[in-house]
């Protein structure tokens, strides 16, 4: 199964996302909550796919999505604020609207991976 990096600033949520996907066979590359943390750990791990928050911390999760579509890996946003707040650059990209049900996360990450 796909090694996924969780780029998530609340705890709560990111040990959700977490232990949904590993209950559904992913591995978990790590877990990011800042914009500085998740480029680190771009730059640093291996996976297949990512999970990212539109917002971190304030601050748009724009150069997370900039790096990753940069290295050609593929991710999805989570957000609770719908399609309008995805970085300009991002428009179109695979969104998952907070809250979301356990399946309709595996079936993104799913999703996102089957277009790779």
């Amino acid at each position: 199964m796909a090694t996924v990096l969780i780029v998530e600033d609340e705890p709560l949520i990111a040990e959700m996302i977490e232990e949904h996907l590993r209950e559904a066979g992913f591995e978990i590359a790590g877990v990011a909550g800042s914009v500085e943390k998740a480029l680190a750990m771009v730059e640093a791990c291996h996976f297949e796919v990512a999970v990212l928050d539109v917002n971190l911390r304030g601050r748009s999760a724009q150069p997370v999505a900039m790096a990753l579509h940069a290295r050609g890996t593929p991710f999805l946003f989570l957000s609770g604020y719908g399609r309008v707040y995805l970085p300009e650059d991002f428009l179109t990209a695979p969104l998952l609207s907070k809250p979301f049900l356990h399946k309709d996360l595996i079936s993104a990450v799913r999703g996102v991976l089957q277009q790779k």
